[in-house]
């Protein structure tokens, strides 16, 4: 069986692929282009130039020589010959000149003198009719002596009137000598100008690789089509900035996660998202890893990146489903030590009630379960007759029972009123509690301690208040705790902290409110959130509910 053998490789003949070397040869190309155009440019006005000097050089002589009067004398008075006076003043000055020729002639055309005295007596070779007629003459003609640059002018006697012509001669080959002369000069210093094109070229080139990182073409058009694709379809933000600070791309993902557009390209942060948090970590203002930042509802991780050309990059990663997660979970891990308390003090006291109906004492189980039905049923009574709002309320009674878990007592203050009208009830419940929440991990562990919550409604503004026996918080620090990131606890586990009271202060300023914390009577913190026109009027239609942000602790 025949073994096939594999297609011979062809030659293929082109611009080689690196980038470096296809610049370096075009701009070589265009080096030697332009040096042999300028070459040809100057020689072919060269030719002319050095054409016409020579014509003019042969018109001065004939000019020089027919102004001499006794030339014009002895061309009247003597006869032509080859040692004859104008022969003689003609090779003088042909001499003197080193004009090819001088030749004098009558009015006939006969020469009375010539560089080859056998010529004299002899007809012009070249018709003398302009010269004689009056005119000068510059040409390049055939002659006896062969090419030449010529120059004819009218030879007249003391009267002004015309008695024959002076015809000088310049040789041809001379000129010629004189061009090809000039040429090896000339290429010399076209030689130097490409040599010094090429190694502005290689430099120039050499430039080009390092930035381009010895690529090809084709190597960068895919890389350029693989970073869009990339950056359109990544699921984190992306923000490059230049080394001003400004904008000068956003992916997809980044527009929808800071809620702006092309727009911003061009601008600084700052002028893009207005001043905050977020413009300060993109601006390079707030320096760290994993940096937790606020965007209308949304909680982001930023982490930028600085590059070589001094600007820098930006990534933006969406926590806010995931804060929402950790928050729901800390709530099920809460729910959960409650259950298992409330199992656990469930037990015992159907182990009390057990024991009082063995001991027939029927009258004081009936008591102690009414008692025990009671409180709770007090605490759920006591919070729905003061919040009409059912979120509002349940949780609230959620907490309760949370904190009496741990030791804290949650108090409704006597100047709780909130009726069932609030516009933006989820968002209430996320402001009261993430400061709740906060509230009970100041005092927990601390003896007598104790938790109250105010909730107002005055006209239609929400006052909501919340103390704490704590220990309060520094004056210097009533500011910061509103920061993204800032906070004094330790992590959970599942992800970070500093996020909640940004938030709070978040939803309520963007209500028009505010928020702020002062110290409470008696030690503690006092967190107060005012909230205008969080609550419908009796003959307005409530406004659509807003969807709030995930809960977070501080």
């Amino acid at each position: 069986m025949s073994r096939s053998t594999p297609p011979a490789r062809r030659l293929r003949l082109g611009l080689p692929r690196r980038m470096f070397s296809q610049v370096l040869l075009m701009q070589l190309a265009i080096a030697a282009g332009v040096t042999v155009l300028a070459t040809g440019l100057f020689l072919a006005p060269l030719s002319n130039q050095l054409d016409d000097q020579a014509m003019r050089r042969a018109l001065a002589i004939a000019q020089t020589t027919a102004e001499q009067p006794q030339i014009a004398k002895d061309l009247q008075t003597t006869p032509y010959s080859a040692d004859g006076p104008v022969q003689k003043e003609a090779e003088r000055i042909r001499k003197a000149t080193k004009a090819e020729y001088v030749v004098i002639m009558n009015k006939d055309g006969v020469r009375w003198s010539h560089t080859d005295p056998e010529e004299i007596g002899g007809k012009v070779s070249t018709d003398p009719a302009r010269a004689l007629a009056g005119e000068e003459v510059m040409e390049i003609d055939e002659g006896t002596l062969g090419r030449s640059a010529r120059g004819k002018v009218p030879l007249r006697d003391s009267d002004g009137n015309i008695i024959g012509a002076v015809s000088v001669g310049i040789a041809y080959d001379s000129v010629r000598a004189r061009l090809i002369h000039a040429i090896p000069g000339l290429l010399a210093y076209a030689g130097g100008a490409l040599a010094v094109g090429a190694l502005a070229a290689w430099l120039i080139s050499r430039r080009v690789q390092r930035q381009t990182r010895d690529l090809a073409f084709s190597d960068i058009s895919a890389l350029l089509a693989e970073r869009e694709a990339m950056l359109h379809g990544i699921r984190e933000g992306v923000v490059a900035l230049d080394r001003t600070g400004r904008v000068r791309l956003l992916n997809d993902e980044a527009q929808r996660l800071l809620g702006i557009g092309d727009e911003a390209v061009g601008r600084s942060p700052d002028e893009a998202l207005g001043a905050g948090r977020t413009a300060d970590v993109l601006a390079g203002r707030v320096t760290g890893t994993d940096l937790l930042t606020v965007r209308g509802q949304r909680v982001l991780i930023a982490n930028r990146m600085p590059t070589d050309d001094g600007g820098a990059v930006a990534t933006l990663r969406d926590r806010t489903e995931l804060e929402q997660l950790g928050r729901e979970l800390d709530s099920t891990r809460g729910l959960i030590d409650a259950l298992r308390a409330q199992d656990h003090e469930h037990a015992n006291r159907m182990h009390t009630l057990l024991g009082l109906l063995e001991l027939e004492m029927y009258d004081d189980a009936v008591e102690f379960v009414g008692e025990v039905v009671g409180d709770h049923r007090a605490t759920a009574e006591q919070v729905t007759e003061k919040i009409k709002d059912p979120l509002l309320a349940a949780l609230l009674v959620g907490k309760a029972t949370v904190a009496a878990e741990r030791g804290v007592a949650l108090w409704i203050s006597d100047r709780t009123r909130l009726p069932d009208r609030l516009i933006d009830p989820r968002g209430i419940v996320t402001v009261v509690g993430n400061l709740v929440d906060n509230a009970l991990d100041a005092v927990g562990g601390k003896p007598h301690a104790r938790v109250e919550v105010e909730l107002r409604a005055e006209g239609r503004t929400a006052v909501l208040r919340v103390r704490d026996t704590g220990p309060g918080i520094p004056a210097e620090q009533r500011e910061l705790v509103f920061t993204e990131g800032w906070s004094t606890k330790e992590p959970p586990a599942h992800g970070k902290r500093g996020i909640g009271l940004s938030l709070v202060r978040r939803l309520a300023e963007r209500q028009g409110g505010s928020a702020a914390v002062t110290e409470a009577d008696g030690g503690g913190a006092e967190f107060v959130v005012v909230l205008p026109e969080a609550l419908a009027g009796d003959d307005l239609e409530p406004a659509l509910t807003v969807p709030a942000a995930p809960e977070e602790e501080s």
